[in-house]
């Protein structure tokens, strides 16, 4: 539940009281968050044989989400361990969401002071793979540093929610994959005909603070710059819809959306914990003290 209460706050915290001047405000507040368990958290018991027994729970998750309706599907987890290789199932569980049109963002990895390591499902391709930069909006040491890295994003000293109702401190690329999630939401809100390839190439286009050759290993194309990529992206013909991967689902399929049901733009965060949160705009808005520092991959 931390990691996922952690995530929802950023990608769409709205903050309480009045003005929502307490709490977490997000980066896409409006959004409309679907809760999708697929880990359990490392302190449970029951999570080293439900890695072994459930090990299609990743590709099972995302294949369901994106049946039902979700148009960002924030992954921020990962393997970046020196055993992590490809799935096939993942892999194919990715390209079947993008294919029914949903943004795949996920996290680099914390691998940048032990070994750099590829991690999945970061390395998938399509993927929009999010680094880590610091409050001085350098790349930050734990952040992988890879050839898939797409734009980067805050990933230090992170205000995040958390389910014991108190707000801590956190760090990690999660949180970045977040922050960016929430940016996609804003920009799926504003121009929702755009394709997963076209918001890629938006947020790589007007990131700021581009490396020098125009992108690098450590932070992708540079810092993510929402504003700037709603800006650009009226000025964009939207594609054709992506081709259907099949007429088939997994599960039921699709729910029917009701005329006037929420907000139009759904987030999905893929994270340890049954209710799970998400973030967007380029910073967390907080008033309040925290308690610890915590990490997430």
């Amino acid at each position: 539940r931390a990691r996922g209460t952690a995530m929802a706050g950023i990608i769409a915290g709205h903050g309480h009281g009045a003005g929502r001047e307490d709490g977490v405000l997000g980066i896409a507040p409006e959004a409309k968050i679907l809760p999708v368990r697929v880990i359990l958290e490392s302190t449970d018991p029951a999570r080293k044989q439900a890695r072994s027994s459930k090990g299609s729970a990743l590709a099972e998750g995302i294949r369901w989400a994106a049946d039902h309706g979700a148009d960002v599907i924030n992954l921020s987890l990962g393997d970046d361990s020196a055993s992590a290789h490809p799935e096939a199932t993942e892999d194919a569980a990715v390209q079947y969401a993008l294919a029914k049109g949903a943004v795949v963002v996920a996290s680099a990895g914390n691998g940048g002071e032990d070994g750099d390591h590829i991690s999945y499902p970061a390395a998938y391709p399509g993927v929009i793979a999010v680094a880590a930069v610091d409050q001085n909006g350098t790349h930050a040491s734990f952040s992988t540093r890879h050839w898939y890295a797409t734009v980067s994003a805050p990933g230090d000293a992170v205000v995040i929610a958390d389910p014991d109702r108190k707000y801590y401190k956190g760090w990690g690329t999660s949180a970045a994959s977040a922050y960016v999630s929430g940016a996609v939401a804003l920009l799926r809100a504003a121009h929702p005909k755009l394709t997963p390839a076209q918001i890629k190439k938006l947020l790589t286009d007007t990131a700021r603070n581009a490396p020098q050759g125009g992108r690098d290993d450590a932070r992708g194309y540079g810092f993510i710059d929402p504003r700037a990529a709603i800006a650009a992206a009226a000025k964009l013909t939207p594609d054709a819809p992506p081709a259907r991967y099949r007429s088939t689902y997994f599960g039921t399929g699709p729910d029917v959306v009701q005329k006037g049901e929420g907000p139009s733009s759904w987030l999905v965060p893929l994270a340890g914990g049954a209710g799970v949160l998400l973030l967007g705009g380029a910073v967390v808005v907080w008033r309040g003290g925290f308690r610890r520092r915590r990490r997430w991959r």
